[in-house]
């Protein structure tokens, strides 16, 4: 029996282990880390007959060598345990490319960027579903890719028995992925029907090093579409252009004069336009105005939307359905609640600065901001514009806090306070808000969410809980939430 190794127990490392059990291979999976949680997967795994070592990492024994590795998407491609099996010549890939290789005989649409690829995934996904197609998200949004595959082998009985949780029915006709840098990094062979780039600035060079290295892995997954879309609007792709992509379909939400191809999506009148070839005439699909989320990011991602369902033969109808009851995206200018006229706003998505400045953008003014975590390589001047344009005052978390503090400092900008945690900036943006009669306050963290969370959705999830507290309990509630941030 063929022997793999898996890295990593999360989502998507238990769905690859089920997944190349269910191929027939002899699965071990490791994970330096160790929880009660961790142990109680290992017992339920075991039980699937799927060894799993906690608290350790992978080491290459020449006696007992796998055949395979695969690496969960948050496992960075370079570590040397990695290096040393491609050396070995031992074949080492991604959860998608695993996925991609049992999946590969249906249409894919695939998912990039910088910032922007979770509601355009989002957003995409409903469409297709609207129009009556089996096509879960999946990748960095929704299930793992993993776990779509493992519900299109073998029966429905079996299925269930592997993967008991899995609402996804049998007979999928596309598979809707988002990809982050460092699923493509991983996936070699995956070749998306519809490929779509949504933003690109500098991101997760502490893992991709160089912003020249970053770019050709997303654009990787576009070469490698058959059909491609781009956000004609981002700076960077648009100095790229048709001399580096002639063939794309490009968007654009300042009209028509602005599309920098012959064919494409743009808005006019507050209709998104289809313009298919360089010859063709210019079709209305669907009012912008439909949509309900707000900030011309959202009409970028609405037109990239709109133009992936119309490559994969979407009809009209079924589009604006969608768009017209499409929620949003948790964590991505979230409205939470209203609280005496203020809107409580969770953008904890928003992890660098450019999304942070986008999310600002998009709020009424002025706007009370919690922003702050670990901090990331990047240019902040963009942010630190929309601050002083915006923002009536910063309350300041996470470790990244006094960095930020000096920062504001140097650009003339005094009205922030150094909070630390999210239970003292709640009550404290209540009150400010109240001070400076804003009709907002933004959770837009600029920052990753580590020194605190173990993700951004744990960070939101926790802004969420806290508002909804403030909301209910109002100053009895500042009482306790200020108790309980105190030292023991």
């Amino acid at each position: 029996m063929p022997r793999a190794t898996v890295i990593g127990l999360g989502k998507s490392g238990i769905a690859a282990a089920r997944l190349l059990k269910r191929e027939g291979w002899e699965v071990e999976l490791s994970d330096g880390n160790t929880s009660e949680t961790l142990l109680q997967q290992q017992q339920q795994l075991a039980a699937e007959q799927i060894t799993v070592k906690l608290g350790q990492s992978l080491e290459l024994n020449d006696d007992n060598l796998p055949q395979l590795i695969v690496v969960s998407p948050g496992v960075p491609w370079d570590i040397p345990v990695l290096i040393e099996a491609r050396q070995l010549g031992i074949e080492t890939i991604g959860e998608m490319e695993l996925a991609w290789r049992n999946l590969q005989s249906l249409p894919w649409v695939g998912i990039t960027g910088t910032n922007g690829k979770t509601t355009t995934t989002a957003l995409i996904a409903a469409i297709f579903q609207a129009a009556e197609l089996n096509a879960p998200a999946c990748g960095n949004i929704g299930y793992a890719a993993c776990e779509v595959a493992l519900s299109q082998v073998g029966t429905e009985k079996d299925t269930a028995i592997q993967n008991p949780k899995s609402k996804i029915q049998n007979c999928i006709d596309w598979v809707i992925a988002e990809l982050s840098s460092y699923q493509i990094e991983s996936s070699s062979s995956l070749a998306p029907r519809i490929g779509v780039w949504t933003t690109f600035t500098p991101d997760h060079l502490s893992r991709h090093k160089t912003l020249e290295n970053y770019y050709n892995i997303k654009a990787k997954l576009l070469h490698q579409s058959e059909l491609q879309v781009f956000n004609g609007d981002d700076t960077y792709l648009r100095q790229q252009g048709l001399s580096a992509w002639p063939n794309a379909y490009w968007t654009s939400v300042k009209g028509k004069d602005l599309l920098i191809s012959e064919k494409g999506f743009y808005i006019e009148d507050d209709w998104v336009v289809e313009k298919l070839t360089a010859t063709s005439t210019p079709e209305p699909i669907v009012k912008v105005s439909t949509l309900r989320m707000v900030g011309e990011h959202n009409q970028q991602n609405l037109l990239m939307a709109v133009a992936t369902a119309r490559l994969a033969g979407i009809n009209r109808d079924a589009i604006a359905l969608a768009i017209s009851e499409f929620p949003g995206v948790a964590h991505r200018l979230e409205h939470i609640c209203t609280w005496e006229g203020i809107d409580f706003i969770n953008d904890s998505k928003a992890t660098n600065y450019d999304a942070a400045e986008v999310g600002l953008a998009s709020v009424k003014s002025p706007a009370i901001l919690i922003a702050g975590g670990e901090a990331k390589a990047g240019d902040d001047t963009g942010w630190l514009a929309q601050i002083q344009t915006k923002a009536a005052a910063v309350l300041l978390i996470g470790s990244a806090a006094p960095a930020f503090a000096q920062r504001l400092q140097e650009i003339g900008y005094y009205s922030y306070h150094i909070v630390e945690t999210m239970e003292r900036a709640i009550p404290k943006s209540a009150e400010l808000a109240k001070e400076y009669e804003a009709p907002v306050v933004l959770l837009s963290p600029a920052c990753a969410s580590f020194d605190q969370y173990p993700n951004f959705e744990v960070r939101g999830d926790r802004f969420r809980e806290l508002c909804l507290a403030w909301a209910a309990g109002g100053k009895l509630q500042h009482n306790l939430m200020l108790s309980s941030s105190l030292p023991n």
